[in-house]
């Protein structure tokens, strides 16, 4: 990803820059100003997901509305700066920003996984908070012969994670609302806060011996099947349905000390 190589700010100015040079050509070429502005900021949001964190991110996509207003460049109808707030809404809606960042998966991140969560052919696995499909296309190295679904809330980001995954069954909706009760195996990298419900969904929802599976984030309180290890150093928690709780004297799994 373009993040692991363009240090802070460059990723901004960056977008700013292009920004500002697509908004002057739009200018010249006698397109109405609020059209160019609804253009601009589209490319700007775009790049937006070049931000590692929520408020980088939005750094990114308001730079240059913000910077727009502030030097009066473009006699503008007061409706027209709705266009920036709608399209960050778009791609990161308000629900959205109490679940995970956009974070990839780290590529090979999910490779050993098998080794601890072992799937019969044909198993349903689903990638909850799929964004861009980075964690589907890790689940698809470790399980290539998995029925592979993912679920994003984000219209523009699942649109974006379907072309990328044509492979896997990709649909819109909120992880939370969704059954679980389907899939052999559950994917999530999620915020540390959101893990308890995750678990809690999973214990209420899956079957025995079904697998949840999270990279980064443990659940609190509850004892893993395995905990393996990503090549960046990052734990991936194993938990198997239903889980135990911690102190319950269950050991890790001999594979879960990779």
């Amino acid at each position: 990803m373009a993040r692991r190589f363009f240090p802070w700010p460059l990723p901004a100015l960056a977008a700013w820059a292009a920004a500002w040079l697509l908004f002057g050509a739009l200018q010249r070429a006698h397109l109405p100003a609020a059209w160019a502005l609804v253009l601009a900021c589209g490319l700007g949001t775009a790049a937006s997901l070049l931000g590692d964190t929520w408020w980088r991110r939005g750094l990114i996509a308001a730079g240059f509305p913000l910077s727009l207003a502030l030097t009066g460049a473009a006699g503008l109808p007061a409706w027209a700066w709705l266009v920036p707030l709608t399209l960050l809404l778009l791609v990161y809606p308000l629900n959205a920003w109490r679940d995970a960042p956009l974070f990839p998966t780290p590529p090979d991140a999910l490779n050993d996984l098998p080794d601890s969560a072992p799937l019969e052919p044909g198993a349903r696995v689903l990638d909850a908070g799929c964004g861009l499909g980075d964690g589907l296309i890790a689940l698809r190295q470790a399980y290539p012969l998995a029925r592979l679904e993912g679920l994003e809330w984000s219209r523009p980001l699942r649109w974006l994670c379907a072309r990328r995954c044509p492979w896997a069954r990709v649909a819109q909706g909120d992880i939370w609302r969704a059954d679980w009760s389907g899939y052999q195996l559950v994917y999530l990298f999620q915020r540390p806060e959101s893990m308890a419900r995750a678990a809690a969904k999973a214990q209420a929802e899956m079957a025995p011996g079904a697998w949840l599976v999270s990279l980064e984030f443990a659940v609190p309180g509850v004892l893993p099947h395995a905990q393996m290890h990503a090549p960046d150093g990052r734990p991936v928690w194993v938990y198997r349905m239903p889980a135990a709780p911690a102190g319950a004297g269950q050991p890790l799994s001999a594979a879960g000390t990779s």
